[in-house]
């Protein structure tokens, strides 16, 4: 069983991007752990546009809407790593809402354990499969609504996100490839 079958086995929503790296599984899932995507005009752009709803309710109400708090890797809580061939994070919230809704889960135990209603579960996986001199990367997100309401609200969030959502895990996976390359050779040359 993967950990992603272990953390959220059941599911309504999923996206699933590869791709293929010169580095060794080990090495690349280091670099995955260790990753703060560089300055990146586009990101930075979707995120400032996602967060522009929350930006403004507390413009227009300060005392009663708190600043939003920026969304970035850190927001993921880290579940699990199978070695060389899994990583796994998650998060759970009420992400179509301006200010992301999230739950504040302390580990695995606390992902597994909470399940509050009107709320998703997100896990996001890193896997490995080394197949000759390259390493085929895959990365899978999957989201669980557990009620009607929450599936309701997250459907329209997922059908607008997606795209996009997308197009950064690409981007990413792509920063991740010439990272672990780059390392991999500074290593090989070492």
């Amino acid at each position: 069983m993967s950990l992603l079958d272990k953390f959220l086995p059941r599911y309504q929503f999923s996206e699933r991007h590869h791709i293929k790296v010169r580095c060794g599984p080990g090495e690349l899932l280091d670099v995955i752990q260790e990753f703060r995507p560089p300055k990146d005009g586009f990101s930075e752009l979707a995120m400032a546009v996602r967060q522009l709803p929350a930006r403004l309710l507390h413009w227009l109400a300060p005392a009663r809407v708190p600043r939003p708090s920026p969304f970035t890797l850190d927001s993921f809580t880290p579940l699990a790593r199978d070695g060389d061939r899994e990583i796994v994070a998650g998060l759970i919230g009420r992400f179509w809402r301006a200010d992301f809704g999230l739950c504040v889960v302390d580990g695995a135990a606390g992902f597994l354990a909470c399940n509050p209603a009107k709320t998703s579960k997100l896990a996001i996986g890193f896997s490995t499969e080394q197949i000759g001199a390259v390493t085929v990367l895959t990365t899978e997100t999957r989201v669980y609504c557990p009620d009607r309401y929450s599936l309701t609200m997250f459907f329209p969030y997922w059908l607008a996100i997606r795209p996009v959502s997308g197009m950064l895990r690409r981007r990413a996976l792509g920063t991740v490839r010439r990272l672990a390359e780059s390392r991999a050779h500074d290593q090989a040359i070492s």
